[in-house]
């Protein structure tokens, strides 16, 4: 077995800060760049434009519609652990096929909670996923429906082709939502797979609504067939690039899917073992002198709830564990404080009208240098959220 190189903590932080354009802010024509690292997760809804503003200049609200909704050079879609995230739309093959599972059995845990229903049913994941690809051409043609109203249609098209039996499930009420019958929540998730298909991808959101789209119709032209073995092994690269040293397990948690499910992407590169606080992880060969010499990471920047950053597993590397149920929520979760490379607190916001308040829990004393850093970032952050004003509360 080849010896692991032992690395340190700061570096492997610093590391991770840089391949997350974190170190620096990047200038604003490399925003593709920065989103295609390891994509962005947008929700709650919004976080994906304040984690760009984090990490490139001049990010507007108006910049990302323009790239999504005019230029569509960025894409929205449902990706990693079933979530919606961006990416550069020349990388949807990355962040689609090469984060669809292998088996059947993956791509039920990468959706889990379907299993009861479709046993109901009498049906497989697959058969599922394959009448609803049948029937969405015909439900979605040159129109955009959120995800309740593309669910009844296409649920409604597809008890057509079920047996009796089947039907009767079908239009029964589930255990999924109130008064949602089990048809149209099976479907649900049988658009996330879709997703990863290449079928359908999100237009921007009107109001409080995420239309869904058939990915054909919005880009005029399908993505292009990918070697599945190849997207998934860019896919791993691109996780290790932004969070290694890491584990199969740590990379399974991330993607979505169980640890033993993961050998169709862990098993596409070689990586070299290291010695990590103790434990055995695994880092891409051409990534070991950037780590061992990363840059220094100086400045504030406000980072959303669900940052990319914020989404490494390895948690006690970033913040104390006293901490983390502050920080990682299941429901209503924060933004996190970054201070000169380190988690330093969290904000919550807070809008009235055209002006934004946030509350700042500090996990340290922070130096009066910071407190105006943090004021120079809520200002940049006001304005990407529309207002015209705004005000910090610091808390201990």
């Amino acid at each position: 077995m080849t010896a692991a190189v032992k690395v340190r903590t700061g570096d492997v932080l610093g590391f991770r800060l840089a391949a997350h354009h974190l170190a620096n802010r990047k200038p604003a024509a490399e925003l593709h760049e920065v989103a295609g690292a390891c994509a962005i997760q947008n929700s709650p809804p919004g976080s994906a434009a304040a984690a760009l503003h984090a990490r490139a200049e001049d990010v507007t609200q108006e910049r990302i519609d323009t790239l999504v909704g005019e230029e569509k050079s960025l894409l929205q879609t449902w990706c990693m652990r079933g979530s919606p995230f961006f990416f550069p739309t020349a990388d949807a093959p990355i962040f689609t096929t090469g984060v669809l599972p292998a088996s059947e059995k993956a791509r039920l845990h990468l959706i889990v909670g379907v299993e009861h229903s479709l046993k109901e049913l009498g049906m497989g994941l697959d058969e599922a996923v394959d009448h609803a690809a049948a029937g969405i051409g015909a439900v979605l043609a040159g129109r955009q429906l959120a995800i309740n109203e593309l669910g009844a249609e296409l649920a409604a098209r597809i008890a057509g082709a079920l047996s009796p039996a089947q039907r009767e499930v079908w239009r029964s009420a589930g255990p999924h939502a109130e008064n949602q019958p089990i048809g149209e929540a099976v479907v649900h998730f049988c658009i996330r797979i879709l997703t990863l298909r290449g079928i359908v991808c999100f237009a921007p959101r009107s109001g409080n609504k995420a239309p869904f789209v058939l990915v054909e119709e919005w880009l005029g032209a399908p993505l292009p067939e990918t070697d599945p073995a190849r997207a998934r092994a860019e896919l791993l690269r691109r996780y290790l690039h932004c969070y290694g040293p890491s584990t199969r397990a740590d990379f399974a948690a991330w993607l979505g899917v169980r640890s033993g499910d993961a050998d169709p992407w862990w098993s596409a590169l070689d990586l070299i073992p290291v010695d990590f606080g103790g434990n055995r992880a695994w880092l891409l060969a051409e990534d070991l002198d950037a780590l061992k010499s990363p840059p220094e990471t100086h400045g504030v920047r406000l980072l959303p709830p669900r940052d990319p950053y914020t989404q490494m597993r390895d948690r006690d590397t970033i913040v104390d564990k006293r901490h983390h149920r502050e920080v990682w929520k299941t429901l209503g979760e924060p933004g996190t404080v970054l201070a000169d490379g380190a988690i330093a607190g969290i904000w919550r916001p807070r809008k009235s009208g055209r002006k934004l308040t946030l509350t700042i829990t500090a996990f340290r004393t922070l130096s009066t240098r910071v407190r105006k850093q943090v004021h120079e970032e809520a200002e940049r952050l006001a304005a990407l959220r529309g207002a015209s004003s705004v005000q910090i509360e610091f808390e201990a």
